[in-house]
C-alpha cells in the first residue's frame, strides 16, 4: 500500500563536500542515494534505518533506502532527498522557460518494499 507525501530535494554540505571529491565517490554517492524520512514518519510506517522504499512521481519512479531525518529537520508528511541521479528521475522536464525543472514541493507516492 502506498502512501502520498511532499518530497523536498536539496543540497546538503556532506553532497557540498563530497563532490569536490567527485560524484562517483563513496561520500557523495551515499549522500545523493538516502530518503530522509521524519522519525514519526518511519515509526508508522514501521520503517527502519537502510529499508528500501519505491517512490513515485508523475515523472518517474525510484528505489531508495531511508534513514530517519533529526527529529527538528522534517515534520510528518515531508520527505527529503539530496540532488543526484535518483532525485532528477523524479523530476518533469518542464521548466516553464526558466531552464530548470521544478524540484520543491513534488507530491511523491511513497511504497515499502518486501
Amino acid at each position: 500500500m502506498s502512501e502520498t507525501f511532499i518530497l523536498i530535494p536539496g543540497r546538503t554540505s556532506r553532497q557540498g563536500c563530497g563532490i569536490s571529491e567527485g560524484k562517483f565517490k563513496q561520500d557523495y554517492l551515499e549522500e545523493t542515494n538516502v530518503l530522509q524520512v521524519s522519525p514519526q514518519d518511519m515509526e508508522r510506517l514501521g520503517l527502519a534505518t537502510g529499508d528500501r522504499v519505491r517512490l513515485r512521481s508523475e515523472s518517474g519512479q525510484i528505489e531508495v533506502a531511508v534513514t530517519p531525518s533529526r527529529a527538528d529537520e522534517l515534520p510528518p508528511g515531508l520527505l527529503f532527498i539530496a540532488y543526484g541521479d535518483l532525485s532528477s528521475r523524479l523530476l518533469g522536464a518542464d521548466t516553464n522557460g526558466s531552464g530548470i525543472p521544478t524540484s520543491k514541493g513534488l507530491d511523491v507516492e511513497l511504497e515499502k518494499i518486501s
